[in-house]
């Protein structure tokens, strides 16, 4: 099971972010930076479709290891408080100095709720993992999100802290666990941004390994 992660990660988040750790290279506790930038658009009332592309780099946030394209169609309108989607995910990886290709079709359904304006959110996933030289496998993710009720600013930040859960179906095991706690704040009018810090744990080897990533994201909307 993957190992419990203190809410203290606020105080850790203004660390990543002007302290950066020298870290070495994908070795526990390796430092990292991921850089999501993503684009959406309304078809009608209920469909959207979105394209996002993302990066991500290691080795003390020195060396490009991880990129993917993912293109989903979204419908909302089964209810206000569900949210179903149908993925494709094209993946390049770096792995002993060879990249590979994975091809990754996924869906999602997210339900969503809200608490005295605390927005609360869980997204499942099952995805098909169909990798190159290497077998191919089911695999169910599952986020939780809360969302705070503040806008503060002209750029109306707003915190966030979420959980996400990995469970590989040919091992049978939960193996990943990704604790995050983050912001979202308005650059523009259909243009949003965030930054966020990322504790992800990951089982390898019957050992538990850490990666800490300083993550940014970039969404425009229209």
């Amino acid at each position: 099971m993957p190992r419990l992660i203190s809410f203290g990660v606020f105080n850790l988040i203004i660390s990543v972010l002007f302290l950066c750790p020298k870290i070495f290279a994908f070795d526990d506790g390796d430092f990292q930076y991921w850089n999501t930038e993503s684009i959406s658009k309304k078809l009608s009332q209920h469909w959207e479709v979105t394209l996002e592309e993302e990066f991500r780099w290691g080795d003390n946030a020195g060396n490009p290891y991880y990129n993917h394209t993912d293109l989903g169609l979204n419908y909302s309108g089964f209810a206000t408080w569900l949210e179903l989607g149908l993925n494709y995910r094209h993946i390049n990886e770096d792995k002993n100095s060879d990249w590979q290709v994975e091809n990754r079709p996924h869906i999602n359904a997210t339900l969503k709720c809200s608490i005295y304006d605390i927005v609360f959110s869980s997204r499942a996933r099952l995805e098909y993992r169909n990798r190159e030289d290497a077998e191919n496998y089911w695999r169910y993710r599952n986020k939780f999100n809360i969302k705070l009720p503040l806008k503060l600013t002209v750029l109306k930040i707003q915190p966030y802290i979420a959980d996400e859960i990995f469970y590989d179906f040919d091992v049978e095991t939960l193996n990943r666990n990704r604790l995050y706690g983050g912001f979202s704040f308005k650059i523009v009018k259909n243009l949003k941004g965030e930054v966020y810090y990322l504790w992800e744990t990951t089982e390898k080897s019957d050992k538990w390994n850490d990666a800490h990533v300083l993550g940014t994201k970039i969404k425009l909307s229209f």
